[in-house]
């Protein structure tokens, strides 16, 4: 092995043997989930249950499983691939077994390795979580011959809803509005623009079998028609095993609220009220919340009394969720159907005290629902946010890939819960989805929901791979979001050239300036203890340094006092006491500035007197310096910078999905040269410039990681 490669992994074993004996994961750590938030939900021992379920899935969802199954007093078997073989999920289950390589298809999507694995624990009921076999038709037909309990629905079901042809009829039948389209599969890319100038642009091309924001693409002309064809059919086969796609009239400007139902076998059926889920990128969610603020109760019923007719109708029996696109004036339309549990479950279990995988649990053993509708209410508010590994300063999130050196939720936080299926040592990999966290806020208003999540992402630590909680805390802040003034097209609008983070304003410049030049006078004293041993030195110790912080090229001179327990800083004639309350190693620092309560993260510092500083979620660089070393500095030749329109980098780790391009080939601009595939979705990679091909270092198949150099102009 490369010697790289063999201290690459010592690396990797230290920093999770470290997390072990410090956390005491070795046998198993369950979530801390606060069981009284099911106040409408108690278990009931007497009743019939599974005896060993396995889980058909991998990291948070498949905690969030074995959590309410251990409550259940039922056994829980973990399945998982070469690369999650020290993952939480499987040190949480009362048994493990390993079925395959890191590769989906090879591991998690195959059917006959999940089969084997049931007949070797014995397990009698299979949870499939999201995504992977939830929704495949054909595992839950072999898990009937096998004579397993799939924790789901039917396959007439997932069949019928999960063709989006079949399940708009169906929909249709039942009563439920559905948005104007074409009723049939589109051949190609030329029938594509045929249909969408009949339908008239904007319309939405998106993948039959898709789900998840996978295969979905907008196209406003006949362009990005044919583009998002070839795109949408690539991701389609690549995630779904299924290609067909179909057009719809898009609607602008819509929110994405979604009704969730459980339904069981004795023709019973709830809805357990709204989720808004209109902030999207790439048709993703980003932030949800429970309940909707523009939902009135006249739209919530009419809503979810078209979610249960479509249930009642095909015989639904499980949890599920009920889509709508609702527009300007609350007229709502039927989007899809997804027959599953749904990654933002937690928001609608917090305002309605009802555990979802319990009831999943209890109506698949044939139980039936205890609850009337009149019984679901809703109390308080729940926010979640998605905590992604991912850089959102490119397109609002571009994946990261890395090993959790350092890892903390802030769980201790009152109404905090974070769903989550890894532990500090975890690696981030190219082969799954790039979610670190379901981060959940609940206040019993909107406004102290808000609060309580802003503290919590302040304070929650990740080092090892881009994170987009800078993102996540923005959006939190930005008055359109406070006012519940949203759409799809949330992102887009408010951050029409892309994120770039908060900008700091005067006051957090000079609290941050603050801050970083009390640490410098804490690192020279720290110098000062270590080379000065003799007692009577101590008596000539420093009390007061002058240095200079550097921000974005400005220059702040602050002058440094110690008194006892606290540093007294002077800038601009201004000064600001800060509480001497951490150590210079610490992580996060929660201090007081002039008395006022504020909360900041030390994400990196170096020998050359540069810091990151992150603040209100965004990431900060600082220098601070002496006077001398300021003036020296200031006479270092400035680094050249490279004419990047000549040159493709890697945006992401990822897999390299096609090259369409030779040496020597001229290509014009916004032409596409190459696509790269990370987490499963396409990234079609352009020309900045006209010019000719002088090199490429890549061909399909390869591995890339982030910045990795793909292409070269002449």
């Amino acid at each position: 092995m490369h010697k790289k490669c063999v201290l690459r992994q010592l690396f990797r074993t230290k920093v999770l043997q470290n997390a072990i004996k410090r956390r005491g994961f070795a046998t198993g750590r369950i979530l801390c989930i606060d069981h009284s938030i099911y106040f409408k939900d108690q278990f009931d021992p007497t009743e019939s249950k599974f005896n060993k379920i396995l889980i058909a899935n991998r990291g948070e969802i498949a905690c969030r499983i074995i959590e309410t199954a251990r409550k259940m007093g039922i056994k829980t078997v973990a399945v998982y691939s070469v690369a999650d073989r020290n993952s939480r999920h499987v040190k949480m289950a009362d048994e493990a077994i390993c079925i395959g390589p890191p590769l989906a298809t090879q591991s998690y999507i195959n059917i006959d390795k999940i089969i084997a694995a049931i007949r070797e624990t014995q397990a009698d009921a299979v949870h499939p979580g999201y995504g992977f076999l939830s929704e495949n038709a054909t595992f839950v037909s072999r898990l009937k011959e096998e004579g397993v309990v799939f924790i789901g629905p039917t396959t007439e079901c997932i069949q019928g809803m999960g063709d989006k042809l079949e399940s708009k009829k169906l929909a249709e039948k039942a009563g439920v509005n559905i948005i104007p389209g074409f009723d049939g599969i589109i051949r190609d890319a030329k029938h594509c623009v045929e249909i969408a100038k009949k339908i008239g642009y904007p319309v939405m091309i998106k993948a039959s079998a898709g789900g998840g924001g996978k295969g979905m693409r907008i196209a406003n002309n006949d362009h990005e028609a044919i583009e998002g064809f070839k795109l949408s059919s690539q991701e389609a086969a690549s995630s779904f095993g299924d290609d067909r796609i179909l057009v719809e009239k898009f609607i602008k400007n819509p929110r994405h609220i979604e009704i969730q139902i459980i339904g069981d076998s004795h023709n019973n059926a709830l809805y357990l009220n709204e989720r808004e889920c209109s902030i999207q990128r790439r048709n993703q969610k980003v932030v949800e919340e429970a309940p909707s603020t523009y939902l009135d109760t006249a739209t919530r019923k009419a809503m979810g009394e078209q979610a249960i007719s479509l249930c009642k109708n095909i015989n639904y029996s499980s949890a599920g969720t009920v889509e709508f696109l609702v527009d300007e004036n609350r007229n709502f339309y039927f989007l899809e159907m997804n027959t599953r549990l749904q990654v933002e479950h937690p928001i609608t279990e917090f305002i309605t005290g009802i555990d979802l995988v319990h009831q999943m649990i209890r109506v698949a053993k044939g139980h039936p629902l205890k609850l009337k509708q009149e019984d679901i209410s809703i109390e308080g508010w729940a926010i979640e946010c998605r905590v992604y590994a991912e850089d959102p300063y490119k397109n609002f999130g571009l994946p990261s890939v890395g090993l959790l050196h350092s890892y903390q939720e802030p769980t201790a936080i009152p109404g905090i819960r974070c769903d989550s299926g890894i532990e500090e040592g975890s690696e981030i990999s190219i082969y799954y989805d790039p979610m670190i966290c379901k981060l959940v806020g609940y206040g019993k208003t909107r406004q102290e929901a808000i609060e309580k999540t802003r503290t919590a992402l302040d304070s929650y630590i990740i080092r090892g791979v881009s994170h987009n909680i800078s993102l996540l805390r923005d959006i939190l802040s930005e008055p359109n979001f406070q006012k519940g003034n949203i759409n799809t097209n949330y992102l887009s609008q408010i951050y029409p050239d892309g994120f770039h983070g908060r900008p700091l304003d005067g006051v957090a410049l000079n609290n941050l300036s603050a801050l970083v030049s009390m640490m410098y006078a804490k690192l020279q004293l720290r110098h000062w203890d270590s080379i000065n041993t003799d007692e009577a030195l101590m008596e000539k110790k420093p009390d007061q340094w002058r240095c200079s912080v550097t921000h974005q090229g400005s220059q702040v001179p602050c002058v440094v006092k110690r008194t006892r327990e606290r540093f007294q800083i002077t800038i601009k004639d201004k000064e600001y006491t800060i509480e001497d309350n951490y150590q210079l190693c610490s992580n996060l620092v929660q201090t007081k500035i002039n008395g006022q309560s504020l909360t900041f993260q030390i994400i990196n510092k170096d020998c050359m007197g540069n810091l990151d500083i992150s603040f209100e979620g965004t990431t900060y660089r600082f220098q601070v310096q002496s006077e001398k070393e300021l003036k020296y500095s200031l006479l270092l030749p400035k680094k050249p910078k490279i004419n990047e329109t000549k040159i493709v980098f890697a945006p992401m780790p990822g897999l390299v999905k096609s090259v369409n391009c030779e040496v020597g080939d001229e290509m014009m601009e916004g032409q596409e040269l190459c696509v790269v595939e990370a987490m499963k979705m396409q990234n079609s990679l352009v020309a900045a410039m006209t010019g000719i091909i002088k090199t490429i270092n890549i061909q399909p198949g390869d591995t890339v990681s982030e910045e990795d150099l793909l292409i070269e102009f002449a």
